[in-house]
């Protein structure tokens, strides 16, 4: 008789966090940026400062500096729209994984008010436009909307779209499937402004993988960083349908690649083979920036979130839009930075008088200086409340 494995909740994180090198960070010299970022499955970089403190921070001796070379200079790194049609910093090599799985994922309700929509063949001729404008050179959103209304037509460049005060040309509101489609990607800056290019200029030889196949090798990557997991747990990390979600973890199990467990009393999947984990829960103190993978993807989000933290750290529900404090794997405050020069000062406010013992404030000041090292500058400490509001 076969004994189903029984997991607990400290395990579970405690595996998590090692796989995502915020227990130890990965040595500089067996590690890259692009590797710790694949084993996150990808840095949130809607904040791109964010971004780079989320790779540098679980990369030895790494500082901003390291990663905007891996993404701008030796393209180990590309940024793109990745999982819920948000930024993200991917490792060059996964983007034929990536956008083989997301564009093949069903599409759900457009969220778009109707005097807004594009019809399925207006949303293939902008697709097909946005990536013979790319394929040569880089253009800014305003250059990209004049190329794609040059070949698509004059209704792309409608001004329709809400958008941060302002109302952005129709074709915009697919940019993420574009990504996902592989005919877009994120360029270097000019100057302050944004430029878009052809993934082929980043990826010579680029091609979308098999969606099926894609799909496969995502979950299995899921499970490993981010296991034992349901597929509610998947389906809410990618912003997907849970019946499709629902399907695609039993075609897993079916194929003998996934296995079930028992995770805190309930059933999850892991990697089949994969059941190992520690014995002891995760320990130390960490600070993670806005957005970070650890975050937003580890569930139940009410276990990483206990008591206070959950209204504290988790408002509306929405994880990533405050910075946290991690204290022995769970969420026991909030921070805030604020850079003046080279000084950075960092403010963190624990959800309770007893969470920062002598010995955790002594790891949280360290913590503060690695801060300092990876932004360049000088972080001095201060602990007490944070006024900032959630990033938006």
């Amino acid at each position: 008789m076969t004994t189903t494995r029984r997991v607990t909740w400290p395990q579970a994180n405690a595996r998590r966090m090692a796989r995502q090198h915020l227990t130890d960070p990965a040595p500089a010299g067996d590690a890259s940026p692009a590797a710790v970022t694949g084993a996150m499955l990808g840095a949130h970089a809607q904040v791109p400062s964010a971004a780079e403190l989320s790779v540098a921070l679980r990369l030895e001796g790494a500082t901003r500096a390291t990663v905007r070379e891996a993404l701008w200079t030796d393209g180990t790194l590309v940024k793109t729209y990745g999982p819920r049609g948000t930024v993200h910093l991917l490792p060059s090599a996964d983007l034929p994984l990536w956008t083989g799985a997301l564009s093949s994922i069903p599409a759900g309700a457009d969220p778009m008010p109707p005097h807004v929509r594009m019809t399925r063949e207006q949303t293939e001729a902008v697709l097909t436009a946005i990536g013979e404008a790319l394929a040569d050179r880089d253009l800014t959103a305003d250059e990209l909307t004049e190329a794609v209304v040059e070949r698509a037509g004059p209704w792309a460049g409608d001004r329709v779209m809400d958008a941060f005060q302002d109302k952005w040309p129709r074709w915009r509101q697919v940019s993420h499937r574009a990504a996902h489609r592989g005919v877009l990607c994120f360029g270097p800056l000019r100057g302050r402004r944004v430029t878009y290019t052809h993934p082929r200029r980043v990826l010579p030889g680029f091609t979308p993988r098999d969606g099926a196949a894609a799909q496969a090798e995502l979950v299995r990557r899921y499970l490993r960083a981010y296991g034992p997991a349901t597929p509610q747990h998947f389906a809410r990390w990618l912003a997907a349908p849970r019946g499709w979600a629902g399907e695609v973890f039993a075609a897993a199990a079916a194929r003998g690649e996934a296995e079930e467990v028992r995770y805190e009393g309930a059933p999850a999947w892991v990697v089949a083979g994969d059941t190992e984990f520690p014995a002891g829960p995760a320990a130390g103190v960490r600070l993670l920036p806005y957005f970070d993978a650890f975050a937003i993807a580890s569930q139940p989000r009410d276990l990483l979130f206990p008591g206070p933290s959950f209204t504290r750290a988790l408002g509306g529900g929405q994880a990533g839009n405050h910075p946290v404090l991690l204290v022995d794997g769970t969420v026991a405050g909030v921070w805030h930075q604020r850079r003046s020069g080279r000084r950075i000062a960092v403010t963190v406010e624990p959800v309770a008088e007893d969470v920062l013992s002598p010995r955790r404030l002594r790891a949280l000041q360290e913590q503060v200086e690695r801060i300092g090292e990876v932004l360049e500058g000088r972080a001095e400490l201060t602990v007490g409340k944070v006024t900032v509001g959630p990033h938006a």
